[in-house]
């Protein structure tokens, strides 16, 4: 059989933590950011893990 293939939109956009969790990164940080304060901005910066309710959909995409 062949093997499973992984989500190429979803490899690019999570990654694997040492223990096993999936970390992520905020979106709306990519444009139109002159309207956006910069408090808002700076939040968005940090990366944060995926939700629990996520978690099983984003480990099918990735084949986990």
């Amino acid at each position: 059989m062949p093997k499973m293939k992984t989500k190429s939109g979803a490899k690019k956009r999570f990654s694997l933590t040492g223990t096993g969790k999936i970390k992520r990164k905020h979106a709306f940080k990519s444009h139109i950011l002159t309207k956006k304060t910069t408090k808002q901005k700076r939040n968005l910066t940090h990366a944060t893990l995926v939700s629990s309710a996520d978690m099983n959909r984003v480990k099918d995409m990735l084949n986990i």
